[in-house]
């Protein structure tokens, strides 16, 4: 289960995110349970927006509106704080074993490994990390 300090979302394909967003029932139980509970600290990568807004912007994925207008707003509303791409981050990517060929998955087991926070996901592959995955 999730430590009281912080998770990261899945930028693997950012449907934890989004599912949360929308109130998917693709969303796991555990993992909803844990967005929801407000002693968690929950942060958001930034690479996990980049995708996102990446992927509208190429039309592989439908928003009802804009990624910028929807993730602003639900940023505060679901008191989710910003996980920024350090350099340290960045270039951890360099050292991790290539398990996931997916770059923005890649950054996302670098920072939960730096910050020591595990990370929502449906993606079994990243348990090969070593990192702690709640679904």
């Amino acid at each position: 289960m999730i430590s009281r300090s912080t998770w990261s979302d899945d930028s693997a394909r950012h449907h934890a995110l989004l599912w949360f967003l929308q109130d998917d029932p693709q969303l796991s139980q555990t993992a909803k349970a844990s967005i929801e509970d407000p002693t968690n600290r929950k942060l958001v990568s930034i690479a996990s927006f980049w995708e996102i807004a990446i992927k509208a912007g190429l039309r592989k994925l439908k928003l009802a509106e804009q990624s910028a207008v929807l993730l602003q707003r639900e940023l505060p509303r679901n008191s989710f704080d910003l996980l920024p791409i350090s350099l340290p981050h960045a270039t951890a990517v360099e050292t991790l074993p290539p398990h996931h060929k997916d770059p923005f998955d890649r950054l996302l087991v670098a920072q939960a490994l730096a910050e020591g926070t595990p990370i929502v996901s449906h993606d079994p592959l990243l348990d090969s990390y070593g990192i702690k995955r709640l679904w």
